[in-house]
């Protein structure tokens, strides 16, 4: 029987972009806002675990208090918490934080936590063939802010914001992965060249591009969301795009 997939959410970031602008939620972790009347944090682990992934662990850093006070009233099992204490620098020093998730030898779903999102996206992810998965929406706004999954010959052969590699298509990345326990191992491996070396201040997807494109074809490969509400929430207009996509979400 395969082994179920470790949920990994990384929530450690102090989300300036979103704080800054709002004095509202200054003090907020984005894990926390609500929405309907439940936090980020309660419609991620009622999703998991209603997709069968029970094993949850929650990379803290910032607001660290609030949200242990957080799960400590929400019912159901109760993740596991990492901190990283260097938590203002870059994301992949979050993900470092969290290698024994990595090298635990079971498939790994990471996870941004600053996500509003239908349940049939986590469906697609856990639900797919592809042991090396992410989730791409063709509906992409311009610009440099998404990160990009660019498509050539049905293979994925870019990731970043700023794509270099010649494609066909491209779409934006959920921020959801699933990753077969070799690759989890291997991504473990790279992201603690970055986190201890010159690419500490990096974003997590550096590594894992990085593993992408430096591995054979057809290694990784893509679920189709689009048409599947869901939100990143990075700036005070996306707080309103999530609460408007409510009523489109699947309880």
């Amino acid at each position: 029987m395969p082994t179920a997939p470790r949920a990994l959410i990384l929530a450690a970031g102090v989300g300036r972009r979103l704080s800054g602008q709002n004095p509202a939620g200054a003090h907020l972790p984005k894990i926390l806002l609500r929405f309907g009347g439940r936090s980020l944090i309660a419609r991620h682990l009622d999703i998991l675990h209603a997709s069968g992934v029970t094993d949850v662990t929650l990379v803290l850093g910032y607001g660290e208090a609030d949200i242990r006070a957080e799960l400590a009233n929400l019912p159901g099992p109760k993740p596991s918490i990492l901190v990283n204490p260097d938590f203002r620098r870059g994301s992949v020093v979050s993900l470092h934080a969290a290698r024994r998730v990595l090298e635990s030898g079971a498939p790994v779903i990471l996870m941004d936590g600053d996500v509003l999102y239908d349940r049939r996206l986590m469906g697609r992810l856990v639900g797919s063939k592809l042991p090396n998965c992410l989730l791409l929406d063709r509906e992409i706004e311009p610009g440099d802010e998404p990160v990009k999954l660019c498509i050539a010959g049905g293979r994925i052969v870019d990731f970043h914001k700023r794509p270099k590699a010649e494609h066909e298509w491209h779409g934006e990345s959920v921020g959801f992965f699933r990753f077969a326990p070799e690759i989890a191992a291997e991504l473990a491996n790279r992201v603690a060249t970055y986190a201890m070396g010159e690419g500490a201040g990096m974003e997590y997807e550096e590594p894992i591009r990085d593993m992408m494109l430096q591995a054979q074809p057809d290694r990784f490969g893509f679920e189709d969301i689009s048409g599947l509400p869901w939100t990143e929430i990075d700036f005070p207009e996306d707080v309103e795009k999530a609460n408007a996509l409510l009523p489109e979400l699947v309880a």
